[in-house]
């Protein structure tokens, strides 16, 4: 896969990380074990720590140009913040020692169960009603969740706005506010997860690969990523699309159907 595509790529993710707050690590790990081939059973712990990495400057931008009147919703989540720091070092940690396809499978297993979820158990599509939303006004992420939300989204390399996003979704937060408030919560994931990825030892690649590691990174496939990403986050931040919920939440779901067939298409 060649740079032009891997920045047209890019601009995908960029729409992702405004539209869904996935950080583009949804996009990212299919399309780098695709871009890795080359890399056979490895290319999934590459995918891994490279999609953290476009995940730490995308999530980092699109929370730096959110409003803060958004931002408020996560105040008192220190504790949360925290330990989804810690499930991300362990997480990350755990990508490195286990067998290289796991990370692959459970990754498509994961999001088949949440698309599952999603269309079956009342909350995501089928929100409160209007009487329950103004006499409840949306909760906060409860802080225990932090711990396991971290250590599965970096061991996937997925940032854990799907398993946020559908939190905040059920605890009543709108489909646009929830987007928003994944990003910096993918970002506390994302930065741990990254250090540990730069720290660790690179995989031999062959002379003919073309794939050239930092750590566990390909800073290749990451820059082309993010050069198409950060201009899209940022005029979509400017001009945010006027898209209504209940679309909005479809296309949620839409977007993790075509991820899980990606995935089992590199298989």
């Amino acid at each position: 896969m060649d740079d032009v595509a891997l920045i047209g790529i890019g601009l995908l993710t960029g729409v992702t990380t405004v539209l869904f707050g996935f950080g583009g690590g949804f996009v990212a790990v299919p399309v780098v074990v695709w871009a890795d081939a080359t890399l056979g059973a490895d290319a999934m712990r590459v995918a891994t720590a490279t999609s953290a990495l476009v995940m730490v400057v995308n999530a980092g931008f699109a929370t730096a140009v959110t409003p803060q009147r958004v931002l408020l919703a996560l105040r008192g989540s220190g504790t949360l913040l925290l330990l989804l720091a810690a499930g991300a070092s362990a997480g990350a940690l755990a990508t490195r020692l286990a067998p290289a396809d796991l990370a692959r499978w459970a990754f498509v297993a994961y999001v088949a169960l949440t698309l599952a979820d999603l269309l079956l158990r009342p909350g995501f599509l089928r929100p409160r009603t209007r009487v329950e939303a103004t006499s409840d006004a949306p909760r906060s992420l409860p802080a225990i969740l932090g711990a396991p939300v971290g250590a599965v989204a970096a061991f996937l390399g997925v940032g854990g706005s799907v398993m946020t996003v559908p939190a905040m979704r059920r605890a009543g937060h709108t489909m646009d506010v929830a987007t928003a408030l994944a990003n910096p919560l993918t970002l506390t994931i994302a930065l741990p997860a990254t250090a540990l990825s730069l720290g660790g030892a690179a995989i031999p690649t062959a002379a003919d690969a073309h794939v050239h590691l930092v750590g566990l990174i390909d800073l290749r496939a990451a820059s082309a990523l993010l050069l198409g990403a950060l201009p899209v986050i940022a005029m979509l931040r400017r001009r945010p699309p006027r898209i209504p919920d209940h679309i909005h939440a479809w296309a949620y779901i839409g977007l993790l159907a075509i991820v899980t067939v990606a995935m089992l298409l590199t298989v």
